[in-house]
């Protein structure tokens, strides 16, 4: 007999539909032998809720251990894989002295699940991904982006830092691509995804269905994917990769600043990408330059728990507020960052993001 959590509550076109919780914002279903995960938020974008945190855990525990589950899909409803969190509600509860803390403890936990998992975690992303949708896709195993695909980690722009185990993600990047996304927040492609390594296959969109009915059938990933693969061009030119390359793999973030600044105007890659550095939260360019660094040192737990520690001086602080009030709140505002500048940011400040939080620290 299945486990209490895998009995039927519906069937749906061959699919049995089981119940996580998680409510009418992701659905989980059996086709075969793949355990099949849909984000069902499109009007808001998949934007990744606790409830949906809670329940995408305890399927990744029952599916662990049931061995008629072969391989575990993630996908979503609508023009969006995932925008990111539900920033509004982070932006009222910290505003009201309830900064959601346990709603970030619990997705970075998540987080390391995914890249322990044990079984082919397979994310089928076409559209847009970013921020906490990362985290729910680019930990697995398999993370699979058709043409629609877009891949951002953009908080730099909202005045906060890439986590949900970016530091683990970026620093693998060759040609300090990884650095370049963490400090600009650019968006790229499926292309640039997949020969950056950030995506393992590209596919085309209209293949997805067909994908998945195979890998309910056979459950073996590799095999599958394989059929389906069709190749993608890198988007970003030669000239641009080698100035990524000799920019960002500087020693410094003050290092990457010079040298842009030492490429003159008549450069436009090094003018362009400056500009965009200088309208991004002085505080959150240095944090997510010493976390990206550090992070090629460390493990996905030791990433998570560091990410943890910025996590709470952040939420304390003033900059991630002002990010969302500039950007979702009063739409199109100039954020007014403290400090205003890059040179006012010491580095006793930046330490202070990393420091130990005693008995606070996130448990895994």
């Amino acid at each position: 007999m299945p486990p209490l959590a895998l009995l039927p509550r519906g069937r749906r076109e061959g699919f049995l539909v089981v119940d996580f919780g998680g409510g009418d914002e992701i659905r989980f279903e059996r086709l075969g032998r793949a355990g099949v995960v849909t984000l069902t938020r499109p009007k808001a974008l998949n934007a990744v809720t606790h409830n949906m945190v809670k329940a995408l855990g305890k399927a990744l525990d029952a599916w662990e251990q049931d061995q008629g589950v072969g391989v575990v899909v993630v996908k979503a409803e609508g023009r969006a894989f995932s925008a990111g969190g539900d920033i509004l509600h982070i932006y009222e509860a910290g505003r009201a002295g309830r900064p959601p803390v346990d709603f970030f403890a619990d997705e970075y936990r998540l987080n390391a699940r995914i890249a322990r998992f044990k079984k082919p975690y397979v994310a089928l992303i076409d559209g847009i991904v970013m921020g906490g949708g990362v985290g729910i896709s680019f930990h697995g195993s398999h993370r699979v982006l058709t043409e629609n695909a877009q891949f951002a980690m953009p908080e730099v722009g909202i005045g906060f830092f890439p986590d949900v185990g970016a530091s683990h993600l970026l620093p693998d990047l060759g040609g300090a691509f990884g650095m370049y996304l963490g400090l600009t927040g650019n968006r790229i492609r499926y292309g640039d995804a997949l020969w950056s390594g950030l995506a393992t296959h590209t596919i085309k969109a209209e293949d997805q269905a067909g994908l998945l009915d195979e890998l309910a059938t056979s459950g073996d990933a590799n095999a599958e994917l394989r059929d389906f693969f069709v190749p993608a061009k890198r988007e970003t030119e030669r000239q641009d990769l080698d100035a990524i390359a000799r920019h960002f793999s500087q020693s410094s973030l003050a290092g990457i600043i010079d040298s842009l600044e030492r490429a003159g105007a008549d450069d436009a890659f090094a003018a362009k990408t400056l500009a965009t550095l200088k309208t991004r939260s002085p505080t959150s360019l240095n944090v997510a330059w010493r976390q990206i660094s550090t992070g090629s040192t460390l493990s996905m737990d030791e990433c998570m728990k560091m990410e943890f520690r910025i996590l709470n001086r952040m939420l304390a602080g003033h900059d991630f507020y002002e990010g969302i009030r500039a950007a979702i709140i009063d739409k199109g505002s100039k954020p007014e960052w403290r400090p205003a500048t890059l040179d006012e940011v010491s580095a006793a400040d930046i330490d202070a993001y990393f420091a130990p939080l005693g008995d606070k620290e996130l448990a895994l």
